[in-house]
């Protein structure tokens, strides 16, 4: 199928839209009350291409928080196509907790936002978990992880990440946790090359 000729505008405009969203996460991060004509200048566009992406500032919020967790659930796939699945899913946990940190930075704006008029609902956490399982399931084929753990079980398991303070020294104290959450999972596995049998839901 040949490229309509308005391609290279839609290009544009992605990268317009995801020029904002970068933007506005620093932005409302440091600050929920930022305002979007400050955003808007910082990322280079104008009041009507702003407008046109996120026409308030509920819906930019919550696309914030829907993007930012969607790249971190897309780069499940990404890291074990280039990692074995026990790096894969370790790093992916430091990716899930930079998401965690920003999450909490954002927790004034979010709130903001899911309590006004329009009372917006704030997005689910679907593909964190079905990232989560992708990883296990691929660590439990490879024997490296213990069996038949489920993503449910990894969620709660790293529930202290979201009591870190992402204004003070997390990153330390977010390392050490996913640290001893990795050694936990390892515990019980059968080794490379003799799977444990698969998990509920498997």
């Amino acid at each position: 199928m040949q490229p309509k000729k308005g391609a290279p505008q839609r290009s544009d405009a992605q990268r317009n839209r995801e020029r904002i969203l970068e933007v506005a996460l620093v932005e409302l991060t440091n600050s929920a009350d930022t305002p979007l004509s400050v955003i808007a200048k910082k990322a280079g566009v104008g009041q009507g291409t702003f407008y046109r992406n996120f026409p308030n500032r509920e819906t930019l919020v919550l696309e914030i928080y829907r993007h930012e967790m969607q790249q971190v659930a897309d780069s499940a796939a990404q890291l074990l196509e280039t990692r074995e699945p026990e790096q894969a899913l370790r790093e992916w946990m430091d990716r899930l907790a930079q998401f965690g940190m920003a999450k909490a930075g954002l927790a004034n704006a979010i709130q903001q936002a899911t309590s006004g008029p329009g009372n917006l609902a704030k997005p689910g956490h679907a593909p964190v978990s079905e990232a989560a399982e992708l990883l296990l399931r691929a660590n439990d084929e490879a024997g490296t992880i213990r069996p038949g753990v489920t993503a449910d079980d990894f969620i709660l398991a790293i529930g202290g990440l979201w009591l870190i303070d992402p204004a003070g020294d997390w990153r330390p104290r977010a390392t050490r946790l996913l640290d001893l959450v990795m050694d936990g999972l390892r515990v019980g596995a059968p080794g490379p090359g003799t799977p444990g049998p698969a998990g509920p839901g498997r």
